[in-house]
């Protein structure tokens, strides 16, 4: 008899817990585990619904527990070829990503969005066109709200709108949607990945159990992403460009962004018609529409929602004007490439805050996209010294080292004048000084309101 009947889920943080609770909902035994230390049982427990029905295990893993595990879930956090996931699976052990458990135990269709940049922005649009039609919408994933938090809750008729990051997808194993999108790649998460090559793998793998009539959408001015659409990718491809006309696909031009998908010219809206700024931010717009479209929403909906749709919490985000000068938080910002576009997004002279936990980025493209938008550098955390050194070497001097927010905001709002602008894009992750950029940008949005 196979004594294999319980899930293991690795990693007690929010999609863990999220995890733990869906499979004792689902009547299945779970053993919540974590090898951190520092944790105590019973705090974990108090975020936990079903706080009695759940085995919790900190610190090192019996062996003897091995014999006993059906499938490991494991929270994102933790690299897919760890030594404990490696440990689980020299045991023949399955190990699925929460995402996959969610897809198992979830119904109706499910659109699902990937990238290095541009995710969150696209996956809320998504689901806020999607709410213009369908009456059971769910936007789960990297965006905030665990998939397993939500999967028991969808029906046949639901409509899901999944961010997923390159973490959830190392781990997939049947996870397929119905629309697949691909909005970008450019180097990030290499301390994870470890080459560029494996990155892109793992970021194209959103595809790999998409048959034929499923679609995906994809950014032709991306180099690695035409390749793959023109080569490799199973799926029916729908591109999109910032930069030239598509037959049968998006475009932005004269201010307008075009579809052609369903055969025809029409204009979705114009740009000075939405709420979010920069060319990124109208290429977020044309993957949502692309997918909504293919998942069946008319074109006058999709309008509505994409002109009423408000800026994403964190990305390029209004906060305030302060004697004449703009704040903006951009803690999502945490890659060179993200930082790019929020630089592009400034109308103003802007004053920069950057630095953070070192992801073993390169700075330089970054930097040259200082010219004629950044007059002041501020920085802080693990990598500051390095872009210091890299914007020297590109000719770029005016650099302030800052200790904390609360340094950078005041020595911001001193340097920038009436006209002007301050810009928190980290270009980093926030780890080592902030829980996550959420915290970051809360903190930023606080000391701004202080001004």
């Amino acid at each position: 008899m196979d004594e294999r009947n319980t899930y293991l889920i690795a990693g007690c943080g929010i999609s863990g817990i999220a995890a733990a609770e869906l499979l004792y909902k689902a009547g299945e035994k779970a053993i919540l585990y974590d090898g951190s230390k520092t944790l105590n049982v019973e705090e974990v427990r108090s975020r936990l619904q079903a706080a009695s029905g759940i085995v919790i295990i900190l610190g090192e893993l019996p062996e003897n527990l091995l014999p006993k595990i059906k499938v490991c879930v494991a929270s994102p956090g933790i690299p897919g070829f760890s030594p404990l996931l490696n440990q689980i699976r020299a045991a023949g052990i399955p190990v699925w990503s929460e995402i996959e458990l969610a897809y198992r135990y979830g119904k109706g269709r499910v659109a699902a969005i990937t990238g290095t940049n541009g995710k969150t922005t696209t996956t809320a649009l998504v689901g806020a066109i999607l709410k213009e039609h369908y009456r059971e919408v769910s936007v789960v994933g990297n965006i905030g709200i665990p998939y397993t938090e939500e999967a028991l809750k969808l029906s046949q008729d639901s409509v899901t709108a999944a961010e997923i990051s390159s973490f959830q997808l190392e781990t997939i194993d049947t996870f397929r949607p119905e629309v697949s999108a691909i909005l970008n790649i450019t180097p990030d998460h290499l301390d994870r990945h470890g080459t560029m090559e494996e990155y892109i793998r793992v970021k194209e793998s959103i595809t790999r159990n998409q048959q034929k009539e499923d679609w995906c959408i994809l950014n032709y001015e991306d180099a690695i992403l035409r390749r793959f659409g023109d080569e490799e990718c199973v799926p029916q491809v729908a591109w999109f460009s910032g930069s030239r006309a598509l037959t049968g696909g998006l475009y932005l031009e004269n201010g307008a962004i075009i579809s052609e998908l369903d055969g025809e010219r029409e204009t979705v809206c114009y740009t000075d018609e939405l709420n979010i700024l920069g060319r990124h931010n109208y290429e977020n717009v044309m993957a949502a529409v692309g997918i909504c479209r293919k998942l069946g929403v008319p074109m006058d909906k999709i309008r509505h929602a994409c002109t009423h749709f408000k800026a994403v919490e964190h990305r390029i985000e209004f906060v305030r004007e302060v004697r004449g000068v703009a704040y903006y938080n951009d803690s999502k910002g945490t890659n060179p490439d993200a930082a790019i576009q929020a630089v592009k997004a400034m109308e103003r002279p802007t004053v920069l805050i950057g630095g953070g936990y070192d992801k073993k980025s390169s700075y330089d493209t970054w930097i040259c996209a200082f010219e004629g938008k950044v007059k002041h550098l501020l920085l802080m955390g693990q990598t500051a010294k390095d872009i210091a050194d890299a914007a020297r070497a590109q000719g770029f001097t005016e650099i302030t080292f800052v200790k904390d927010m609360e340094e950078a905001v005041t020595a911001a709002a001193g340097l920038a004048g009436e006209g002007e602008a301050v810009l928190l894009s980290p270009a980093c992750a926030s780890w080592g000084m902030f829980r996550n950029y959420e915290e970051r940008g809360r903190i930023f949005k606080e000391l701004v309101r202080r001004l």
